[in-house]
């Protein structure tokens, strides 16, 4: 058991970072490196979806470790992300296709989705901080 739960601080160290180095440097690298617009959106969707996968992945991992109760803000990070990527996702695509969706701009749903990333990276943040993770 010793082994897997430093395999585990490994996964979920990271995937804090990876979740962080996305929103600081790689996303907004591709919106001011890549000239055609809809392929950098494309990617940067790719790695948001990625990393609500990871997310997941790490906090399903948690359930197996033994004061799985420490881990509620990766809980609430993976949360978050599984709510972008499958409820707000959508509507951001709709909006875009339609102008609006539920009287919501494209602009209006994005800064949601990007309010929800930004707690994510901030309980993954709490999370490696406050925890002894032992």
């Amino acid at each position: 058991m010793k082994a897997a739960r430093k395999l585990f601080r490994v996964l979920l160290v990271l995937w804090a970072g990876s979740l962080w180095s996305v929103a600081a440097w790689v996303a907004p690298l591709l919106f001011f490196g890549q000239p055609k617009r809809p392929l950098a959106v494309a990617l940067a969707g790719r790695l948001f979806a990625i990393e609500c996968y990871l997310g997941i992945a790490v906090a399903l991992s948690a359930l197996w470790l033994s004061g799985r109760e420490k881990f509620l803000y990766l809980y609430l990070a993976a949360a978050l992300l599984a709510v972008n990527e499958w409820a707000l996702r959508p509507l951001m695509s709709a909006a875009h296709a339609h102008g609006a969706v539920w009287g919501l701009t494209f602009g209006a749903w994005h800064a949601a989705a990007a309010v929800l990333y930004a707690i994510a990276c901030l309980a993954a943040l709490l999370l490696i901080w406050k925890n002894d993770l032992r």
